[in-house]
């Protein structure tokens, strides 16, 4: 909360400165991943951050608040922590900045101004005074958005002007802008004003794009482009009928390797891409709007070497407020369970994997859990397999390396999933299951959302081989 007195305090201060045949579009998609450093001190901290940041952002995701009436709440993965980038075109001429695919938010923002300033962002290899910046001055086609633009009610709700200072809800001659937004994540803040711009790509121009300009951030020196199902999000406000992506390997983070996001503008019909198994979304819950921009997805089984996990329908099915039940988040890296899902699945594993030992101290140094040793002098090592399967007969088997890490040269593999550390209620609270990027990767991966459903298909997505 003192970062957020922090953050309004500056900003004003700021404030008072400154004043039917488909269409497809193909950006390449980077991965982004914790250390730059090719040879990190601690071979330890890259899974360490990764762990802990997928946790906290998994407490956002199930547990933000609505209430605020100035505020509109988002999740940020920091793009050191293991999100996926994607460059994108504002205004007139064009600037390029670079945004963090979230799929778990829905407002697009960028760091705006020169006189932008993050807080606490000297990760690995990034200097804070040299982050790229959106310069709304040299834009000709940037405006700053009115308390009366229905664009600000987005964000805001519809009853946005009576919290306008000096303006009568009753009447259309309100000439302020439209509130300042501040967009809080588990580890930092962002906070700036909406402003009206282009989106461009080429031969196809968005005019009157709504989109955010941050102008103070802590721990967030990269813009996020939302893909949710918010009508601020990008695939509402360029009217996507689908969007896909195939997430390389995060052996290649920080690499010059990339890989394809395909925005499709236009129907296909009923058409599915071939080689993709199906599953339908799930009707988001009404009452809690804040998980209304979540894409849900009904997961009825786990299996692990073959073995069902009996988990309990109430954690799999999301209730009427939306507790319980699975999203799919390009922005976290690891997948959360809660922790009555996430025993049953590691017991099974540590079942199956009796003959090799726990790695108590590598899963104190990782923060992952259970880890065990393994002998890799033999070449392959088998392990148990992992495979979700969906409503529709849909099944995600996974291959082990988007489940399991080699630590500590190789000798030991913990299970990239995450879970809280203390033993809670059957229901916390929020989706039961976070479906991460890591768990993604190697996989092309569809949201028809003319259909509402979800494909996902094995591929390699390393455009190399």
């Amino acid at each position: 909360m003192a970062y957020l007195y922090i953050i309004l305090y500056l900003l004003f201060s700021f404030i008072t400165l400154t004043s039917s045949n488909p269409y497809t579009i193909t950006l390449p998609l980077s991965p982004l991943f914790t250390n730059h450093h090719s040879s990190p001190p601690d071979p330890f901290q890259s899974l360490k951050l990764a762990a802990s940041s997928s946790l906290t952002r998994a407490h956002h995701l199930k547990h933000r608040n609505n209430n605020h009436p100035s505020t509109v709440t988002t999740q940020i993965h920091p793009k050191t922590y293991g999100g996926y980038s994607i460059d994108l075109k504002f205004g007139t001429p064009t600037q390029t900045s670079s945004f963090v695919l979230d799929t778990g938010s829905s407002l697009v923002w960028f760091p705006c101004s020169s006189r932008y300033t993050c807080f606490t962002c000297s990760f690995p290899n990034i200097d804070p005074t040299r982050i790229s910046k959106f310069i709304p001055r040299n834009s000709i086609s940037s405006k700053i958005v009115g308390c009366t633009n229905p664009k600000c009610g987005w964000i805001f709700g519809s009853d946005v002007q009576s919290r306008c200072n000096g303006c009568n809800p009753n009447t259309q001659n309100c000439t302020f802008n439209c509130p300042t937004y501040i967009i809080q994540y588990g580890l930092g803040s962002t906070a700036g004003l909406l402003l009206s711009e282009n989106l461009n790509f080429p031969g196809k121009i968005f005019n009157d794009f709504l989109v955010g300009c941050s102008l103070l951030s802590i721990r967030q020196p990269s813009g996020i482009a939302g893909f949710g199902r918010g009508l601020e999000s990008l695939p509402s406000q360029m009217g996507l009928k689908r969007f896909s992506y195939c997430l390389v390997s995060h052996k290649f983070d920080d690499s010059p390797e990339n890989s394809d996001l395909v925005l499709q503008i236009g129907s296909s019909g009923d058409r599915k891409t071939s080689g993709l198994s199906y599953t339908p979304f799930q009707k988001n819950p009404e009452v809690n709007s804040v998980f209304r921009e979540y894409y849900y997805v009904n997961l009825k089984k786990i299996r692990v070497g073959g073995k069902r996990v009996k988990i309990a329908s109430g954690l799999l099915e999301p209730d009427f407020n939306g507790n319980g039940g699975t999203i799919v988040d390009s922005g976290s890296t690891f997948t959360f369970m809660e922790r009555p899902v996430f025993e049953l699945v590691a017991q099974e594993f540590e079942k199956q994997m009796k003959n090799n030992t726990r790695a108590k101290e590598v899963e104190t140094r990782s923060g992952l859990s259970p880890c065990f040793t393994v002998d890799a002098s033999g070449g392959d090592i088998a392990l148990p397999e992992l495979t979700f399967g969906f409503k529709g007969g849909a099944k995600m088997a996974l291959p082990a390396a988007n489940y399991f890490s080699f630590v500590n040269n190789e000798s030991v593999v913990c299970l990239t999933i995450v879970s809280d550390d203390a033993t809670g209620p059957a229901k916390a609270g929020g989706p039961a299951i976070i479906l991460g990027n890591y768990q993604q990767q190697n996989f092309y991966v569809e949201y028809d959302l003319e259909n509402q459903r979800l494909g996902f298909g094995n591929r390699s997505c390393n455009k190399s081989t």
